[in-house]
């Protein structure tokens, strides 16, 4: 899919992926039902929430889904300075006049994209206010500044993800707002479907290396409830084997995609480091 940059003034940036004649299908191995839960939810316009850690390949998925359904995507990456403001609109001065810019959840509502806002949680609570009214049998967006309910397109459908092992209480989805969401569970892939991500994402990786990834990979995984905030990532085994193609030393790959960006605690990163010493010395 061809993605589009829309930077706009004072606002979160949106990315636009709108799948073009030609494009090859993003790849994606599923691991259940995943695929056809989705399709289901979407053929009734059903919001929908991928739960599931960092990096399990939640973001791959959507993108997949939408490519295959034929929809542009709008992905919104949530922070904790995102506004409701940011997400429906707001007024700009353009010279002597004052206009109105469509913010990303609205360009989506009117157009009939797949809006997906990445990690929730992170925004303000007003910004999980607004987007209720498109959750439920009414799907319209309100706008408040302009005194406007904008009704959605008949293609549009929203969606969001959660990594329910990061929040706290008081940084949370409400039990409310978890309800209007079709919720669709995710989790790192059996060891299988891992290699062969692997083996996909990286090509020329060798099938040992990749076997020996995954293997430290599934064993730091259980570090986590030892002191973890973040399990060890698909996504950082194939940083890994990437670095290691690029001609770093798998030790090192290992310390420098698995290992440094997950902890900052000298006891973990070494229990880590002796995981991966016991796979690559």
């Amino acid at each position: 899919m061809k993605p589009v940059v829309n930077r706009l003034r004072g606002v979160e940036r949106d990315i636009v992926q709108v799948p073009q004649p030609g494009d090859v299908a993003p790849y994606y191995e599923p691991q259940g039902n995943e695929i056809a839960v989705f399709e289901a939810a979407y053929k009734k316009r059903l919001p929908v929430m991928l739960k599931g850690p960092t990096g399990c390949g939640k973001t791959r998925f959507l993108e997949r889904m939408a490519f295959q359904l034929r929809r542009p995507l709008v992905t919104v990456s949530c922070h904790e300075d995102l506004t409701s403001s940011d997400l429906v609109g707001r007024f700009l001065l353009e010279g002597a006049e004052t206009v109105w810019q469509d913010g990303p959840l609205t360009r989506a509502v009117k157009a009939g994209a797949i809006c997906y806002l990445d990690e929730i949680v992170e925004a303000r609570t007003d910004s999980t206010v607004v987007i209720h009214s498109l959750t439920d049998h009414r799907r319209r967006l309100t706008v408040e500044k302009k005194g406007q309910e904008i009704e959605a397109h008949e293609d549009f459908m929203l969606v969001i993800s959660y990594n329910p092992g990061y929040q706290t209480v008081l940084k949370d989805l409400k039990p409310s707002t978890k309800q209007r969401f079709i919720a669709i569970n995710f989790d790192f892939p059996p060891e299988d479907i891992e290699r062969k991500i692997l083996l996909n994402e990286v090509p020329g990786v060798a099938p040992e290396i990749a076997h020996r990834l995954v293997a430290a990979g599934r064993k730091a995984r259980l570090l986590k409830d030892h002191g973890l905030e973040e399990a060890t990532s698909t996504r950082a085994l194939v940083y890994a084997a990437n670095m290691i193609g690029a001609g770093l030393d798998p030790v090192v790959a290992c310390q420098v995609a698995m290992v440094n960006p997950i902890t900052d605690d000298e006891e973990l990163a070494e229990a880590l480091m002796e995981v991966v010493q016991a796979h690559f010395a």
